[in-house]
């Protein structure tokens, strides 16, 4: 992966660092040099794992494995979109979409060897603007895994996971005693599944792949971006839980 890809999730983590350090030297000028090493191991907690580990063990509580699901006469797979990055040879899935592009192939496949009728919808827009949607990307990559093309619908307008669920019911319609197979990351997947079942879905996971984390002495790059996505997940949880209370979703 490029190294620019590591850039954002460093730099937000690094940035809540700072805010902590000049909140807490703001409010206790008396004990700078506590300070400074409260700071200085909390960064090296983050980057060294340690910190990443717990959190991302809670964001994916429940969804390590998933057994691949048994398919209704009408089949739906929603394949959750994952980012893309820009390459030499132009823009490409991240990793973790690949690994959501053979899940929902795989299944796409399954579902079609049991005659059930089997759609395949992409659900991403361009939340990273880099110029084009996450579907319409994934869209040649799907096809090359046998999907048909008219069994093949891109939903690209949505910028995050409910407005995923939103447009994707939209294109369904009213929820019905069909199918419905979400296919995402096991991070992802709860945050996922809250969504869809906010527009009268009972959806049934499928998880794609697992994101592992591994504590070591010396900090990574790794370290930084676990912590970032697992926190991330769990903030997005939290909010999309209070906006439900809100009635604002």
């Amino acid at each position: 992966m490029p190294l620019n890809q590591y850039v954002t999730p460093i730099k937000l983590v690094l940035f809540t660092l700072l805010l902590l350090f000049f909140a807490l030297f703001a409010l206790w000028r008396r004990r700078r040099t506590e300070i400074a090493i409260l700071v200085a191991a909390l960064a090296w907690a983050i980057g060294a794992g340690w910190f990443a580990t717990p959190l991302l063990d809670l964001a994916q509580h429940g969804y390590r494995h998933t057994d691949v699901p048994s398919f209704a006469p009408q089949t739906t797979i929603v394949l959750m979109g994952g980012g893309t990055q820009p390459t030499d040879s132009g823009l490409v899935p991240k990793y973790g979409a690949m690994r959501r592009i053979d899940a929902a192939g795989m299944l796409y496949r399954e579902c079609r060897e049991t005659s059930a009728s089997c759609k395949v919808v992409l659900s991403g827009g361009d939340p990273e603007h880099h110029g084009q949607a996450e579907a319409d990307n994934y869209a040649p990559y799907v096809l090359a895994q046998g999907v048909a093309s008219g069994d093949l619908v891109r939903e690209n307008q949505s910028l995050n996971t409910y407005q995923n669920a939103r447009n994707v019911a939209g294109i369904l319609g009213p929820a019905h005693d069909s199918r419905l197979i979400v296919v995402t990351s096991a991070y992802h997947m709860r945050r996922a599944m809250l969504a869809f079942e906010a527009f009268g879905y009972a959806p049934v996971p499928y998880v794609s792949d697992v994101r592992p984390n591994r504590a070591t002495l010396v900090p990574r790059i790794r370290g930084f971006m676990n912590s970032e996505l697992a926190m991330h997940e769990l903030v997005g949880l939290a909010r999309f839980r209070v906006y439900r209370w809100l009635n604002l979703y």
